[in-house]
């Protein structure tokens, strides 16, 4: 060994005082450069290994969230149809009821305007039967010249009517 230390010029006491040197500094790197950016980094793969954990479980919700929502868009829309046939079938009930009252009214109108018409119609006869009447008195006045007495007259009138 002597002789590969004479042939390469190495000074054990320089090599070992080297050596100390390194191991010096490689543990002043190693705990105040090393440890504390290794527990840094161990820190920043953890939030970052989170940060992915929580988008999937974000993206799971969102894709729950939408189905979700298409199913109440489809819940929402059955609604609005029922909704809708509801509002047809009472449009035409109300329609037939409309015309059901309106079909009463006017059976209404013309058995009023019927009642109306026989009221006339009594009225006339009476009007025609009292005309009637009185040229038969005056018919009869002018064969009889002289007026009978409203005994008579009635009598003769009631006669005549029923012929």
């Amino acid at each position: 060994m002597d002789s590969l230390i004479e042939t390469f010029h190495i000074d054990v006491k320089l090599l070992i005082a080297q050596i100390i040197n390194f191991a010096i500094v490689f543990s002043v790197l190693y705990f105040f450069a090393l440890k504390p950016l290794l527990k840094v980094m161990g820190e920043r793969t953890k939030k970052i290994e989170k940060s992915i954990d929580d988008a999937e479980k974000i993206e799971e919700k969102l894709a729950r969230s939408e189905e979700e929502y298409k199913k109440e868009i489809i819940r929402a829309r059955k609604e609005a149809e029922i909704i809708l046939e509801k509002a047809g079938q009472r449009a035409e009930e109300r329609k037939q009821e409309t015309i059901a009252n309106a079909k009463e009214e006017i059976g209404q109108i013309i058995n009023q305007e019927k009642a109306k018409i026989q009221q006339e119609k009594a009225k006339t006869l009476k009007e025609i039967k009292k005309e009637v009447a009185d040229l038969v008195v005056a018919s009869v006045e002018k064969v009889l010249s002289e007026k009978v007495d409203n005994q008579k007259d009635g009598e003769l009138i009631k006669k005549m009517v029923k012929r």
